[in-house]
């Protein structure tokens, strides 16, 4: 019996503004997770297969089952140019989910990235073809393509201890991924933005030959 992936498969959610993607662009994973409350950190396995590999865009989430990467291909279908497709592989990490083919079709989609809380394989290409990936590391193991196993895309997904939500932002960089709530984007970004400037001060201060412990009020 095929299953009908039509039925829980959906991009169709509403997206951060342009503005409010290149203004994220410019802000560390860091500064976005602590000016927004220590929220939104995903798995710190999670990381940039190749050195210099960041990613900024709203998520497309996708919830794989175990060691099968074909709702990865249904989220390749209907992907939006700039998403960045998010994927909770049912726990299953040592499978090479995604690859070179795939990430040739997602830079033929404008896909911005891949973040999988799952392995990859190809590792050495990947980088040559520009789409970022995002993943807990590399492995040969092959995948299957179970035309009756249910998954869905488009719908919310649990990555550690972080729910993803499709449009939420998603930002990543060598230090790790973090996802925005979309509504509570807006004002993160602006509190990150304060955060960077009073950090700046602060190194200012250091370099003038003040301590921590006075710049941070510890002596007590």
């Amino acid at each position: 019996m095929t299953f009908d992936a039509k039925r829980t498969t959906s991009a169709k959610f509403p997206r951060p503004t342009v503005e409010i993607i290149a203004q994220a662009r410019r802000l560390p994973t860091a500064t976005l997770h602590e000016a927004g409350g220590k929220i939104g950190v995903l798995p710190s396995a999670i990381a940039p297969i190749t050195r210099g590999m960041g990613v900024v865009g709203p998520a497309l989430t996708v919830h794989s089952p175990a060691g099968d990467n074909l709702w990865l291909h249904r989220a390749l279908d209907v992907a939006q140019p700039g998403d960045v497709m998010v994927v909770y592989a049912s726990g299953a990490y040592d499978y090479g989910y995604w690859g070179e083919i795939m990430s040739t079709a997602g830079r033929a989609k404008g896909l911005a990235g891949l973040v999988i809380d799952g392995c990859v394989r190809d590792g050495a290409l990947l980088g040559d073809v520009g789409v970022p990936v995002f993943a807990r590391g590399l492995s040969i193991r092959g995948t299957g393509k179970d035309f009756g196993a249910t998954g869905w895309v488009g719908a919310p997904i649990l990555l550690g201890n972080t729910v993803v939500h499709p449009g939420d932002l998603i930002v990543g960089d060598a230090d790790g991924v973090v996802c925005l709530p979309r509504d509570q984007a807006a004002g993160i970004l602006d509190a990150s933005d304060a955060r960077e400037t009073a950090e700046q001060v602060q190194i200012q201060r250091l370099d003038a030959g003040e301590t921590t412990m006075t710049i941070f009020g510890f002596h007590r």
